[in-house]
């Protein structure tokens, strides 16, 4: 059997012997337990940000900003689902740094429990009518407090689940936990479609939508238990052997300082992925709504049925990815999403409920593709001691530059254009220009040993 070749710690080619000689290989049942919990984790997370950004999109301008302009109270709720989206990087930047130099389990249970207790805090949250202003003041706040710890759960959790992952498999390992964001929307679009429907728009207004995120206290619980056994993984585990043999003093934000062009790289490579999601999840919901007057569980249900399609393809363009190449499969994945941008709004303006529900599948698959290859593509780009940082940084830019102002910016252009449509198609369609050729500019690494990286 052929050796395949690997960097080792010194610089100079090495062999896949080699390499597993100079650290600890992976453990299967670790990597399983790594993937599982990681999952689970992700779907929590996912979870949360999806039901509020549906509701910002539906009930939460009634709720929290009664007292405006109906255009003005959709861009500000809007706004609230954008602060969430603007702390991510300062939590990549923060929980990254920890994370690159105390390890990513501890980090991550944190992580974890800080997104949970938000989300559970939003569901006691009083409204407008009880509080006044102190109440999209509050939303606010706990909004960001959701997105400085999803800054940090969303990365560390692949990281730590590559890093476990056996080598030839990180694709698929990828892929499996990217499933966690469809089957999170699937599940969030299940609970507001059977909420709606099962009560009256006054009880669903009143107490209906709450009931989301005080779910959160059992997905907490559940996930806490499950992390609680996961060990630190062997890449991390070479790299402090080696730091402590040869110390040197860990410098916040050094993968700025040593690879900017890559995180510049990853950043680009990530907006059409970043910007296209929440065209799909959260702006196509408000224009079926507010635009062409779908009822709140008709729009509910097609992101069901589309999340529940676009789950294989996570699973599909993780283990592609380990046989044919990071880069092509992400490149994939882009060509999916340029199609379904191209085409959205004129299929949804058809007002055919099916053929809605195959372009924003679409569209969702070929972002699910993407995110299966994003993991380990983002985590072979760069070395164990700034992974966690470098890659969180490229994740949570991207979304603070490409994915948290499209709500917004889609509800202002459309409220100030006569073809709207045709402006949100041409920015989709741009942001996948702009992630293509960033994508032929990043490394293929697939073949490289993680804890030969250092």
């Amino acid at each position: 059997m052929n050796a395949e070749p690997t960097i080792s710690t010194t610089g100079s080619p090495a062999t896949d012997t080699d390499a597993a000689q100079s650290g600890p290989r992976t453990d299967p049942r670790l990597a399983r337990r790594a993937v599982i919990s990681g999952t689970f984790g992700t779907a929590l997370e996912w979870f949360d940000f999806a039901v509020y950004g549906t509701l910002s999109a539906t009930l939460f301008p009634d709720l929290f900003f009664p007292t405006a302009d109906e255009n003005v109270a959709l861009l500000a709720s809007f706004a609230t689902f954008g602060a969430g989206m603007a702390a991510r990087p300062l939590g990549g930047i923060f929980f990254g740094t920890l994370g690159d130099r105390i390890g990513r389990r501890n980090v991550l249970m944190f992580t974890l429990v800080l997104m949970g207790t938000a989300s559970v805090l939003i569901g006691f949250l009083p409204t407008y009518a009880s509080i006044g202003v102190l109440a999209p003041t509050l939303l606010v706040l706990l909004r960001f407090l959701q997105g400085f710890a999803l800054g940090g759960e969303a990365t560390g959790v692949q990281v730590l689940v590559v890093e476990h992952a056996p080598h030839g498999l990180r694709g698929l390992f990828g892929g499996i936990l990217a499933t966690g964001s469809p089957v999170a929307q699937t599940l969030a679009s299940v609970t507001l479609t059977v909420l709606a429907l099962v009560l009256s728009e006054d009880a669903f207004a009143d107490w209906g939508w709450r009931v989301p995120f005080l779910m959160g206290v059992l997905l907490l619980a559940t996930g806490a238990f499950i992390r609680r056994n996961i060990e630190e993984t062997p890449a991390f585990k070479l790299h402090q052997a080696a730091a402590s043999s040869a110390p040197t003093q860990a410098k916040a934000l050094a993968v700025l300082v040593e690879r900017p062009g890559t995180v510049a790289k990853l950043v680009l490579a990530w907006a059409a992925s970043a910007g296209l999601f929440w065209i799909c999840v959260t702006y196509a919901v408000s224009y079926m709504t507010h635009e062409l007057g779908y009822k709140n569980s008709s729009s509910f249900a097609l992101l069901v049925v589309a999340n529940l399609i676009s789950v294989p393809a996570a699973m599909l363009g993780g283990a592609a990815s380990d046989r044919v190449g990071r880069k092509r499969v992400f490149l994939i994945g882009l060509a999916l999403q340029g199609v379904a941008a191209a085409c959205m709004f004129p299929i949804l303006n058809t007002m055919s409920f099916a053929a809605s529900v195959a372009v924003i599948a679409l569209a969702l698959c070929g972002i699910q593709v993407t995110a299966a290859t994003q993991a380990a593509f983002f985590a072979e780009a760069l070395p164990t001691r700034m992974r966690y940082t470098g890659s969180a940084l490229g994740m949570t830019f991207a979304g603070l530059l490409f994915g948290a102002p499209i709500p917004f910016l889609a509800a202002w252009i459309f409220q100030h254009s006569e073809n709207g449509t045709l402006a949100l198609t041409t920015i989709g369609l741009g942001l996948v220009a702009l992630s293509t050729v960033a994508t032929l500019f990043l490394p293929e690494n697939s073949r490289e040993r993680l804890d030969a990286q250092r």
